[in-house]
């Protein structure tokens, strides 16, 4: 499905032009609605701008959903952070950096990038449903961290043609979803923004996606699978160490 759609886009001439274009209206128009105050039109139009995933038969659908949910996940979270504050300048940069995902980012389709996105997606993504319901229902917030773990998890696997990707998938969303549980009791807010239960699903994510992509490609040895378990631990222990000792202060 992947290589179907890249095949589909425009990659050259005056449709791709237009195609670029097009891409970079949405940013433009998610700040105008947004200095505007239509904050709910801001988060309309990133879900219009997904309509073709409806443009098939209804059995296409949940594919092409779960094909364009980092995609989604990095809009919607995007206009979390412009909403979420007052300042032109940072509302203008998180546009910016929506535009660069749309034209650099997003399109390319080689392993360590779909790798990226996916990281970069549910960073985002559990980062901004802390900043937007951070006092929200505590099922509320379990059920979704695990939906988006969930959906980063498979586009990883998708990409590498993984037989056991939904397993795989299911299990990383039922520990991101557990961990949000576990750690939503008694939340800490690292650098400012950051929760730690966000710090540790990234970080925790990140090496165990590195020790898959490296023992995929036949260049995962003993001693480097050690030592990235080694610095995942000891992420582990700091924020834990952290929560434990300043248990309700932001850090």
């Amino acid at each position: 499905m992947r290589l179907l759609i890249q095949k589909l886009k425009p990659t050259s001439g005056f449709s791709h032009a237009i195609h670029i274009l097009l891409l970079l209206a949405l940013p433009v128009i998610v700040y105008i609605f947004i200095r505007a105050g239509f904050v709910q039109l801001a988060y309309a139009v990133v879900l219009l701008s997904k309509w073709r995933m409806l443009a098939v038969k209804p059995r296409f659908w949940a594919a092409n959903l779960r094909a364009n949910s980092v995609d989604l996940m990095v809009g919607l979270s995007t206009v979390v952070f412009m909403s979420h504050t007052s300042s032109m300048m940072l509302q203008i940069m998180w546009a910016a950096l929506f535009a660069f995902w749309l034209v650099v980012i997003k399109p390319q389709s080689n392993q360590l990038v779909v790798m990226t996105q996916a990281f970069i997606g549910q960073l985002m993504s559990l980062t901004a449903l802390y900043l937007a319901w951070a006092e929200g229902s505590l099922l509320g917030i379990t059920f979704i961290s695990g939906l988006i773990c969930f959906c980063a998890a498979r586009h990883v696997f998708d990409s590498f043609e993984e037989p056991y990707a939904r397993l795989l998938s299911y299990m990383w969303g039922y520990f991101g979803a557990a961990l949000s549980w576990a750690l939503s009791h008694w939340l800490i807010y690292h650098a400012v923004v950051i929760p730690q239960p966000v710090l540790l699903i990234s970080a925790l994510g990140f090496g165990l996606s590195a020790i898959y992509y490296l023992d995929h490609e036949d260049k995962l040895s003993k001693l480097v699978k050690r030592e990235i378990l080694f610095i995942m631990v000891v992420i582990v222990l700091i924020v834990l160490y952290g929560t434990i000792r300043l248990g309700g202060k932001v850090v």
